[in-house]
């Protein structure tokens, strides 16, 4: 399960890394030279990274008092609690070379090979996701309906309607109903919190898209598309090896913080961008007041709902304010720990997503102790929940106490648990993940028109090319590419 890979609303926990927090400088002789970065999420901060080590200054203006966005590892009474993504999946080799110009390989950590099960929750109870062609077969998750449709999808014929299609439909039409309940809907649950009738197919899932297109069949396309992703350097995200570090997530955003230094100002909201002479005035909030530097280059890489908020003054006529009508919808992160003994199930997977059909109140459960070592003490376990999304909005908003309370309810009957945790921490995240809803190419529109007409705005991060943070990390380094070979 992927969890929220995208929230920028992240509460403050306590452990914030110390980055410069004074003001950024007024106007200085020098700052036409540099990229302004708006967003020190880990979009910001990877481009940033990239193109200071490339010899081009940067700033990064980040309105908040802490780097990271989403990314939050908190270290407390034995445990490691991640608020955001638990996991960086490794699929391209750009993803591992970033780790070792870093300095951080000697830290990272591979995901136990022993947690590769999955479980998906059918008759309320989680069930190990079969990992093979013959298991699927032979597993009660599916009947046998759901079975036939899957033998009989590479006969479907291929969609011509140009028209947008929705996840659902897309499902519908080469699987069926059952296959849309109990895999597809926990799995967008999983991924976006969202809603397969609402999200977009072609923007959603391109590549699910593109394989039907080029190979008329999902299953003919995981088989041929396999050959093209190796001669990319790239790797399937199911096949994809989960990466962390000893401390967390955060070790990575620390770093590329700590390396760009002077360079981060945070508490430092940009309000105005004002485009003349083949440069860029940048206009910020800072607590010394407002004040304007001079860039040659924007990247855009906060929130879409937050880019919303900036006026942009330039001769293209660009307007950002429609992308404030990308739905967020609100999600909250539970953790807990337990003993082992108060837990019957084995826990040794990644985790289990639930269908909405199953009348649970938690999105899913990551197993995040089953993952890596020493996220909990000898003999306890964490275990990560998501409440919320399009699916219970309401949800994602309750108190924490709420939040504890009807999480470990649903554990009770889901994994066996017993007692109360003792350890918990929620972060609620009132806008959580971009939604790629139908409709949602007339936003890519806008951003690829913004960037043609005004030379030297760029966009990047989960609103524009995926919300996993593997695809954040990768939409970074592929802008600093573009902007470096700008000049």
């Amino acid at each position: 399960m992927t969890p929220p890979a995208s929230l920028k609303d992240a509460a403050d926990t306590g452990n914030i890394p110390v980055v410069n927090t004074a003001p950024a400088a007024p106007t200085s002789p020098s700052a036409g030279g540099t990229v302004a970065i708006v967003g020190a999420g880990i979009t910001g901060l990877t481009a940033g990274f990239r193109l200071q080590e490339s010899g081009i200054p940067v700033t990064v203006y980040e309105a908040g008092d802490r780097v990271g966005g989403v990314i939050q590892s908190l270290r407390q009474d034995g445990y490691l609690a991640e608020f955001g993504p638990n996991s960086l999946l490794e699929i391209s080799t750009k993803i591992t070379a970033l780790i070792e110009e870093a300095g951080l390989a000697s830290r990272q950590l591979y995901s136990d090979p022993a947690a590769e099960n999955r479980y998906l929750v059918r008759y309320r109870r989680p069930i190990r996701m079969p990992m093979s062609p013959p298991g699927f077969f032979t597993c009660e998750l599916f009947t046998w309906r759901a079975k036939l449709a899957l033998l009989r999808e590479p006969f479907r014929p291929r969609r011509t309607d140009p028209t947008e299609e929705s996840v659902a439909d897309f499902v519908l039409r080469r699987l069926n109903r059952e296959f849309l309940d109990y895999a597809i809907n926990p799995l967008i649950a999983g991924i976006y919190a969202g809603d397969p009738a609402r999200l977009s197919v072609q923007h959603g899932f391109p590549r699910l898209h593109a394989l039907e297109q080029r190979y008329g069949s999902l299953i003919k396309g995981q088989i041929f598309g396999a050959k093209d992703r190796k001669r990319r350097g790239e790797v399937s995200k199911q096949e994809a090896k989960k990466i962390s570090f000893d401390e967390g997530l955060q070790v990575l955003t620390d770093t590329l913080a700590d390396r760009l230094g002077d360079a981060v100002k945070l508490r430092t909201g940009v309000t105005r961008l004002e485009q003349s002479h083949g440069t860029w005035r940048v206009t910020f909030q800072a607590s010394g007041g407002v004040a304007t530097t001079e860039h040659r280059a924007v990247l855009l890489a906060a929130p879409a709902y937050k880019l919303a908020e900036i006026a942009v003054t330039s001769e293209a006529g660009i307007e950002l304010k429609p992308l404030g009508e990308i739905t967020y919808p609100p999600v909250a992160s539970v953790v807990l720990g337990f003993r082992r003994d108060q837990v019957a199930h084995p826990l040794d997977g990644f985790g289990m997503l639930i269908p909405q059909a199953e009348g649970f109140r938690i999105l899913g459960t990551l197993f995040s102790s089953s993952l890596f070592p020493n996220r909990a003490p000898a003999g306890h376990v964490t275990l990560t929940s998501y409440v919320g999304g399009t699916r219970a909005p309401e949800l994602g908003l309750k108190p924490s106490e709420e939040l504890v309370a009807l999480t470990v309810a649903d554990l009770r009957v889901l994994l066996g648990v017993t007692g109360e945790p003792s350890f918990a921490h929620c972060v609620h995240y009132p806008r959580a993940i971009p939604q790629y809803e139908l409709g949602y190419g007339r936003f890519k529109d806008l951003m690829t028109e913004a960037e043609a007409k005004a030379r030297g705005l760029y966009f990047a991060g989960h609103y524009r090319d995926g919300i996993s943070l593997s695809d954040s990390i990768l939409s970074a380094l592929n802008v600093a590419e573009r902007i470096r070979g700008a000049g």
